[in-house]
């Protein structure tokens, strides 16, 4: 694939928890573009951006926020008032499957497995416990494991339910409860509406959790994954058919837990990433690797769907 030379906005940083994340992605998505040819504006997004954005005229906007507001649809909805080509998802899209409530909606009634569970105050925490333990609590609206915990009898983060507990759930209002799976946790990109592979995840210790997913040497990544083919291929159509049913654009990243001792029923979705990472560690371009799509090459795959999709909505000559 050969793109003719760009001008792109490298759109990185925020002011979301992701924030040094996407700093790692948009630094290597930029070096990846100049390595090819292309003409590479990094911004760092503030609160100014659209006059940055309209000043810079590019001929395409990388998306690479991580986290509110760059991947729950509050930039899409900028960029396509702007009428500016953006890479990933779109507005619709990102506003859904950022909500993990609003993704299971989306999701389960077509076949998708997921976890069940319910919203809870975290006020009600302090109270009882929302589900018999051990139980998963998670910001409603947060990706890459911001403020995940997991609730055990012995009580991991300390026993919500005595105020003196600090644990994630302090700096949320509202979370979402669900069951805890044991088991393995597995992933699957999908680039281009092309399910690729299943990584497994190890943690050296604890669970895949922020720290876990993005030091180096905290998380051995099995690629692929050492599991039975029928799990495999369940994965890549669960990741696939999500991909599709929310309408994802470029690339997607699914998240699973299995419980190897349950078979094919123990296999569960977790959630869907519109935007996922670009980091040296990240999961999409390790898998790109292994089918043979280096990293420049995965990000001119990316900037070609968008380019393609803002043509087919006339935003692109």
């Amino acid at each position: 694939m050969s793109l003719p030379k760009l001008h792109v906005a490298v759109l990185m940083g925020g002011w979301s928890n992701e924030r040094p994340v996407s700093l790692m992605s948009g630094e290597g998505v930029a070096r990846a573009l100049e390595s090819k040819g292309h003409r590479v504006t990094r911004i760092d997004m503030d609160r100014d951006v659209a006059m940055r954005l309209a000043e810079t005229k590019p001929d395409v906007v990388f998306n690479a926020l991580h986290g509110s507001p760059g991947e729950d649809g509050t930039v899409q909805g900028m960029m396509d008032l702007m009428g500016l080509p953006y890479t990933h998802s779109g507005l619709a899209t990102s506003v859904i499957a950022i909500d993990k409530e609003l993704t299971k909606q989306a999701l389960v009634p077509y076949g998708i497995p997921m976890p069940g569970g319910r919203i809870v105050d975290t006020e009600e925490l302090y109270r009882k416990d929302p589900l018999p333990r051990p139980y998963v609590l998670k910001p409603v609206n947060e990706g890459s494991s911001v403020g995940v915990a997991i609730v055990t009898d012995e009580g991991n983060y300390g026993n919500p339910i005595d105020p003196g507990a600090k644990g994630p759930w302090q700096d949320f209002d509202r979370l979402l409860a669900e069951p805890f799976i044991r088991g393995r946790e597995l992933t699957t990109a999908v680039i281009a509406d092309r399910a690729l592979m299943v990584t497994e995840l190890r943690p050296k210790s604890g669970f895949y959790d922020f720290d876990a997913k993005y030091t180096d040497g905290m998380t051995e990544h099995v690629c692929p994954a050492d599991i039975p083919d029928e799990i495999a291929e369940a994965c890549r159509e669960y990741a696939l058919r999500s991909h599709r049913l929310l309408g994802c654009r470029g690339t997607s990243r699914s998240d699973f837990r299995w419980d190897d001792e349950q078979g094919l029923a123990g296999l569960f979705l977790l959630e869907v990433n519109t935007q996922p990472g670009m980091t040296p560690l990240s999961l999409v371009p390790e898998q790109a690797k292994h089918v043979g799509m280096d990293y420049p090459d995965l990000v001119e795959a990316i900037i070609a769907e968008a380019l393609a999709d803002a043509k087919e909505r006339g935003e692109a000559g």
